[in-house]
């Protein structure tokens, strides 16, 4: 398991050795969806289902997730790491769906960073591993593996932006 900053170091020594060739990487260079003041960026993409980090302009990290599914569509908008939980226990009577429902739940999930008051966040579902990169299946959260969902809580710092586009959600409300 590699974290994002070993990421990076192995981003720059590779783009070193294709200088030394001659060579100028097409797509390590890119510019980040949004300004950030931490120097870090994301962008949940729902047609390619990848969520992309940016440090500075360059791109570190793509990662398979699923999002919000049709009937619970993740807005689209840019939201900003508001807090970080080890680990957290998420309810679906929060935010109107009981647990006894059949589409309620009271799951304890870990590595989750928080985009949103209203219960949006990125964190590890490896229940949903197999549509991760493929489809949507979340209540509005961004899932993906449990490596993938600790490299993110590891590295974004609170208050980098996270992009979400593409989906048919509506429009985040920033605070919300």
């Amino acid at each position: 398991m590699t974290t994002l900053c070993q990421r990076i170091g192995a981003i720059g020594l590779a783009l070193a050795a294709l200088a030394g060739a001659g060579v100028e990487p097409a797509m390590a260079q890119a510019p980040s969806p949004v300004p950030s003041r931490t120097g870090w960026a994301a962008l949940a993409d729902d047609p390619t289902h990848t969520l992309t980090i940016w440090h500075g302009s360059t791109v570190v990290a793509t990662m398979p997730i699923a999002m919000g599914n049709r009937k619970h569509p993740t807005p689209n908008g840019t939201y900003h790491v508001l807090e970080k939980n080890r680990s957290i226990v998420m309810d679906s009577s929060t935010f109107g769906v009981p647990v006894s429902s059949p589409e309620g739940y009271r799951t304890l999930v870990e590595y989750a960073t928080r985009l949103s008051w209203s219960g949006i966040f990125i964190h590890a579902a490896p229940w949903s591993l197999v549509y991760q990169g493929r489809t949507n299946v979340s209540h509005g959260c961004i899932e993906m593996s449990t490596d993938n969902a600790k490299s993110v809580y590891d590295e974004l710092p609170i208050g980098t932006p996270v992009v979400v586009r593409g989906t048919v959600g509506g429009r985040y409300t920033p605070g919300s």
